[in-house]
């Protein structure tokens, strides 16, 4: 158990760090929320080619590997105070990871493909990436963020009623968590900065916590 928690801990802190990482090289470095227009975006895409496919990589597939690592740890953790909450999360951690790594193996697979054609006819690179995009950025939630939202939320409940967790991190979880779910309603979408922030923290918070502290001693 003890080696489970520490795998655990040093996962969520990859998990922040990675995301952290992305944030700062899609929407600072690239600023690709910006470039609406397909043929720029697909443009910067070949430009970019190796630095995209590595932060897809560090975002999204490692993410997801980590993901999994971290819902088996506190799975493991919180079992025996909340079975039934904790069953429930843990099923949900394991498809959100399933999808993150889906949608960045889309994302780079199509990011081959986009540079191929590009030489030869950019306008049909550009809707071609349109496409990929579309279904690379569903698989990665980002039309909402249910199943990042719902697993925080049911964690921190977990941990709540079981007491393996500090009380403010649960606290902060389940505010998260609730950005997160709310994030699916198209007219709120824009709040998935907010959850990402937010749970970087959470991230950052858990995994310390999980280096540090046995279960016993965190409730």
């Amino acid at each position: 158990m003890k080696t489970l928690q520490k795998s655990g801990g040093f996962a969520a802190l990859y998990m922040a760090i990675s995301h952290l990482i992305g944030i700062v090289i899609f929407l600072v470095i690239l600023d690709y929320l910006s470039i609406t227009d397909p043929a720029q975006k697909v443009a910067l895409n070949v430009d970019k080619q190796m630095v995209i496919f590595s932060t897809n990589l560090l975002m999204y597939v490692f993410f997801g590997f980590f993901l999994i690592v971290l819902s088996l740890a506190l799975y493991d953790r919180l079992k025996s105070g909340a079975p039934a909450i904790m069953q429930v999360a843990t099923a949900i951690g394991i498809i959100w990871a399933g999808s993150l790594i889906a949608s960045g193996m889309v994302a780079n697979a199509g990011l081959a493909t986009v540079v191929s054609i590009y030489a030869k006819d950019p306008a049909q690179a550009a809707l071609t990436w349109q496409g990929i995009e579309s279904v690379a950025n569903g698989l990665g939630n980002a039309n909402g963020e249910i199943l990042g939202g719902l697993w925080v939320l049911l964690v921190s409940l977990a941990a709540l009623r079981a007491g393996g967790l500090p009380k403010g991190l649960n606290i902060l979880g389940l505010s998260v968590g609730a950005v997160g779910i709310i994030t699916i309603i198209p007219a709120l979408n824009a709040l998935t900065g907010v959850f990402g922030l937010g749970q970087i923290i959470w991230f950052v918070w858990l995994g310390i916590t999980l280096l540090r502290n046995s279960p016993s001693r965190a409730a």
